[in-house]
């Protein structure tokens, strides 16, 4: 079947939620912590520096597969890919699905020819709750004062442009991580390793069923 083909539409068009359902897929390089703690955790130790090239080899694969919609954020050795699911298609899920299958295999491809232990990947949908983006409203708020200012005559050309490039953001959010329950479940899935059945670098989806097609 067609992943992109039409389905009759499970909610109205004008149907309005406080909640999204949403699709997450988190990303842990494994082992990088002991080679971390080989090193003493002395960035400076010879066996820091392979620990280091894997790092920036992974940033720099996830960065590869980063879209419009499949963003990333990194944290360390950890990535998570996420999006908005639709109620009224199936083509956003086979899409993000697939955009993660292949971030795997990319990096499985790169560990394997280095001989590393590769990532584990988990795949999980739920609902997250809709938010706003506190960290850029404020800076917004920053940028409209500079402006006014700037138009009132209170400041030169070249202030203004000094000023708004040093607009820094003391607290910044992802609105679509927060309160999202994929997220936490599949982090905490993640987490548990083999004791919890997920062993390895493999690849593992969430299989519960959610009003998303």
């Amino acid at each position: 079947m067609n992943p992109s083909a039409k389905h009759s539409p499970l909610v109205r068009k004008s149907a309005s939620f406080p909640f999204q359902i949403a699709v997450v897929c988190w990303i842990d390089l494994l082992g990088y912590g002991a080679m971390i703690a080989e090193a003493d955790f002395n960035p400076l130790h010879p066996k820091a520096s392979e620990a280091m090239q894997r790092l920036r080899r992974f940033h720099a694969i996830v960065a590869s597969h980063s879209f419009r919609h499949f963003p990333t954020l990194v944290m360390n050795e950890g990535a998570v890919a996420y999006r908005d699911l639709s109620l009224r298609s199936r083509g956003p899920t086979f899409d993000f699905l697939m955009r993660a299958w292949n971030l795997f295999n990319n990096i499985k491809d790169d560990e394997t020819a280095r001989g590393l232990p590769g990532a584990r990947v988990v795949l999980a949908t739920g609902f997250r709750m809709r938010g706003r983006r506190a960290g850029m409203d404020a800076t917004a708020a920053h940028f409209r004062s500079l402006m006014r200012r700037y138009q009132d005559g209170e400041i030169a050309a070249e202030q203004a442009m000094r000023e708004a490039a040093s607009i820094r953001q003391p607290f910044d959010i992802i609105p679509h991580l927060q309160a999202n329950f994929a997220f936490s479940k599949a982090y905490v899935a993640e987490s548990s390793g083999t004791k919890g059945g997920l062993a390895g670098a493999n690849f593992f989806v969430d299989l519960t069923q959610s009003c998303a097609r």
